[in-house]
């Protein structure tokens, strides 16, 4: 099926001039598809032809102007509008449309806890043409305003506010209408139908709602405060920071499920993946996560909703803005006060791997790298969100907040309800500043990769000296944090010294040269760091002694890119995360470090004859966390409240990782049958699941007792956790049926998919499913053909033989790779994974 061109976008863009979308949906028509009916009102400049793009089921009738058009001119998704006139022109078309169960279009989902089936859009790239015919490019915004028919005791939602308006007589329909909303694009329309559970409030004179399916109504509830408190906390500090008020009539929030993003930020109607309705205990960390996704999303309202990128290549309009926007200000307006260390620890190290593999492209690539749809789709990455982000707060960091903000305000103010593109952002800060704002853009946005930081500090009579080297092409403002050892072996911030890189300035000091000397101190500087020798050993030896958790993360992170560019030996790292992370006190650091010794150390850079012991030694460090966070009370366990060496989630996030990393069942079993942690806590849904799928994985369960569990727990979120148990069971029967379910049949969802994949490649079986990786490459790339890039992004994620580090692998995806056929977004995927399989083995070697 053809994309959509940037230079057909452009061509369209000069001739048409779309004015109303009125659409009418109707969801009484069974489990498969629905009615769409869209009445496009538009104006065209002068005479020609054009095409509106549409994927139905079946296309009923179109008519142009009260005339007829032939539905059989329909080629792929495109019908042809030929022979127009200048002037305004009325285009109605009606279809019958098939629900999604990818995440795509319209999703529909039936709740096995409780049979009650809900819907929701995410209309995102080219996804709108799955639920009604437009015009699909964001340049062409519009009026939108939605009639819909829904089965009787549904609510349904959309981007404006909805009025249940009537009845239909013959079965109790209930039909809504939307109230219009300001001119929107196209992938920004939405709506969400189904029996929602709803929490309603006011604020600042606007209507707020969250909403959820019922099965998860008592863990909405249960954390509606909090999410509401963030939502008006962020929403006043955006309005205390924009001039442009927020422009739309109503803010709700809806938490759906399957959903395949994070968030989607439609405006008035934010939709999020139901796991952040916590049913299970979390992480005050994964709170704060959950927070700044709101944040994020809220400032789409101002970034993509109301400016609005012309075309593609600038994603990072929206995506970087709303990244940087989202931290800062959930780290201003809420309680989760240091939310920029979760970056540096996590978010930061993906746009540091994205921008090192053969796939970076530029913050804000030349228009001729997006050329189409297919391309844009791929630069949805750590670049475009991690690493605009940086550049962001670098360039705040050198311009001062005052200035930045008075340049983004200007460009609400010229570009309001209209497109905007790089070009007009950067005039927009120069309105503001006498800095060389274009030559920043330049360097730091129309160029890929990463620069590296290395000090070098010389020691003279009296002194030191420093100078740094830098690799690489970009300028940098970074601050240099001095740290002296104590007596009772802390380290001790001396002082922070503000450098520009590069320069020819040595910057020479009196006395005793510190203890450690550490480039980009407080992370705004976006550049791999590496350390002088005395620096180095400091940090290696005392890194739980550095007293901020920002810094730490800084150090952990160099570590990281050490390990990954074989300058630090794997057994290195692990050996200082068991030295340090008893220690931790910042959950953030705690689950990025484990995560990365567990995910990374052990099942990839180590030899596989060293695994075993890497995760002997990364469940001492579990053991020596959960031995620290002994004597919890059940009131801890449900407080949302953070304390410090004791807190719950220091606790939970050992248990899973001791779980996860178990290399015998007899512990994780024996918690299992006393249905709690020894000392706490008592085992939830997730943690059950969790312990199933390890013990699964060693061979300690069968599938009588996933049966059982799944009988205890037929929730979603059971029956993922039940074929991501099966698909790990050690048998060749359960492999079989799992791939055949994976490759073979494609009703399974995307969240089953995922999940099913999730179970299938184990380090401990890999013997048993040898004979799988060479077949995955052809299956994948026959199934994205056949079910499309959501499937593909989840085929290549989820599906691919990542513990599989050989040469054999290596050259099955360099040959994969050559064919024309593979699927864009799967392409993608497979240069990543090509790029760290050599990685792990160079690693290794």
């Amino acid at each position: 099926m053809p994309v959509l061109t940037r230079n057909e976008a452009h061509h369209r863009a000069q001739l048409l001039d779309v004015h109303r979308y009125t659409v009418t949906l109707d969801l009484t028509g069974g489990d498969t598809t629905f009615d769409s009916t869209t009445v496009i009102r538009f104006t065209t400049r002068a005479a020609g032809d054009t095409f509106v793009e549409l994927k139905p089921e079946e296309l009923r009738s179109a008519t142009l102007d009260g005339n007829p058009v032939d539905p059989a001119t329909l080629t792929d998704n495109r019908l042809p509008l030929t022979g127009l006139t200048e002037g305004p022109h009325e285009l109605r078309v009606d279809t019958r449309m098939r629900y999604s169960h990818t995440g795509e279009g319209m999703h529909r989902f039936t709740d096995p806890a409780d049979d009650r089936t809900y819907v929701y859009t995410q209309m995102f790239m080219d996804d709108v043409q799955r639920v009604f015919a437009a015009f699909d490019q964001p340049d062409l915004k519009a009026v939108f305003e939605f009639t819909v028919t829904a089965p009787a005791g549904w609510t349904v939602l959309a981007n404006g506010i909805t009025e249940h308006t009537g009845t239909r007589d013959t079965d109790g329909a209930g039909i809504w209408q939307s109230a219009a909303t300001p001119v929107i694009s196209t992938y920004l329309a939405a709506v969400a139908a189904g029996p929602w559970h709803s929490v309603t409030t006011e604020h600042a004179g606007l209507p707020f709602g969250i909403h959820c399916r019922q099965s998860l109504a008592p863990h909405l509830d249960t954390d509606a405060e909090e999410i509401l408190t963030v939502t008006k906390a962020c929403f006043d500090r955006y309005q205390q920071k924009f001039t442009e008020p927020y422009p739309f009539d109503s803010y709700d929030q809806a938490f759906v499920p399957e959903f395949n993003a994070g968030a989607m930020e439609n405006p008035g109607l934010v939709t999020f993946r139901d796991e952040f309705i916590f049913r299970s205990a979390v992480t005050d960390t994964e709170r704060q996560t959950r927070a700044m996704v709101i944040s994020h999303e809220m400032a789409h309202m101002w970034f993509g909703d109301l400016v609005t990128l012309r075309w593609w290549d600038d994603i990072w309009l929206n995506e970087s803005f709303a990244e940087y926007m989202g931290y800062q200000t959930a780290a201003e307006a809420t309680r989760f006060t240091g939310a920029w260390t979760e970056f540096g620890i996590t978010r930061k190290a993906w746009g540091y791997d994205a921008d090192q593999r053969p796939s970076t492209h530029p913050v804000a690539p030349d228009p001729d790298g997006v050329p189409d749809t297919a391309a844009a789709l791929l630069n949805f990455d750590g670049i475009s969100y991690a690493k605009g982000a940086s550049a962001l707060r670098q360039l705040v960091a050198w311009l001062g907040e005052k200035d930045f903000l008075a340049g983004i305000n200007t460009h609400f103010a010229r570009h309001k309800f209209a497109n905007a593109s790089l070009a007009d952002f950067v005039d927009s800060l120069a309105a503001h500043t006498d800095r060389d704002v274009h030559a920043w853009a330049e360097t730091w946005l129309r160029t890929t990769g990463i620069d590296t930081l290395t000090p070098r500090v010389q020691e003279s009579t009296g002194g030191w000296t420093l100078t740094v080297d830098r690799n690489g092409s970009r300028p940098h403002r970074i601050t240099a944090g001095l740290y002296d050892r104590t007596p009772d072996a802390r380290l001790e911030l001396r002082e922070h010294l503000d450098l520009d890189v590069p320069s020819d300035e040595i910057i020479s000091a009196a006395g005793p040269r510190p203890a450690l000397l550490l480039l980009n101190d407080g992370d705004l500087g976006y550049a791999k760091i590496r350390f002088d020798e005395t620096s180095a050993e400091t940090a290696l030896r005392s890194l739980s002694a550095i007293p901020d958790p920002l810094t730490r993360a800084v150090v952990w992170n160099a570590l990281r890119d050490m390990v990954r560019d074989g300058e630090l030996d794997p057994a290195a790292y692990l050996e200082t995360a068991h030295a340090h992370l008893p220690a931790e006190t910042d959950l953030a650091i705690v689950q990025g470090v484990l995560g990365f010794a567990r995910t990374q150390i052990a099942d990839r850079y180590l030899p596989a004859t060293d695994r075993p012991a890497a995760l002997t030694l990364i469940t001492s460090i579990a053991r020596a966390l959960i031995r620290r966070t002994e004597g919890l009370t059940s009131e801890d366990w449900t407080s949302t409240a953070t304390t410090s060496g004791t807190e719950p989630g220091l606790r939970l996030a050992a248990v899973r990782t001791f779980i996860d990393s178990a290399t015998q069942p007899d512990t994780i079993a024996a918690w299992l049958a006393d249905g709690t942690v020894t000392g706490g806590p008592e085992l939830d849904p997730e943690l059950r699941w969790r312990i199933l799928a390890r013990l699964a994985v060693l061979g300690a369960i069968g599938e009588p007792d996933i049966a059982e569990a799944l009988a205890a727990d037929p929730s979603a979120t059971g029956q993922e956790g039940a074929a991501r148990c099966r698909a790990a069971l050690p048998d060749e029967a359960a492999k079989a049926a799992a791939w055949n379910r994976m490759f073979h049949d494609d009703t399974l969802s995307n969240y089953l998919f995922a999940a099913t994949a999730q179970g299938f490649w184990q380090p401990e079986q890999s013997d048993l499913v040898r004979s799988y990786v060479p077949r995955f490459y052809p299956d994948a790339v026959a199934l994205a053909a056949r079910r499309g890039p959501a499937i593909a992004e989840a085929a290549g994620r989820h599906a691919f033989p990542a513990y599989a580090i050989d040469e054999d692998n290596l050259q099955l995806a360099r040959t994969c790779l050559k064919q024309d056929d593979v699927l864009p977004l799967l392409r993608r995927k497979l240069t990543d994974h090509l790029d760290d399989l050599t990685r792990a083995m160079r690693t290794r070697r």
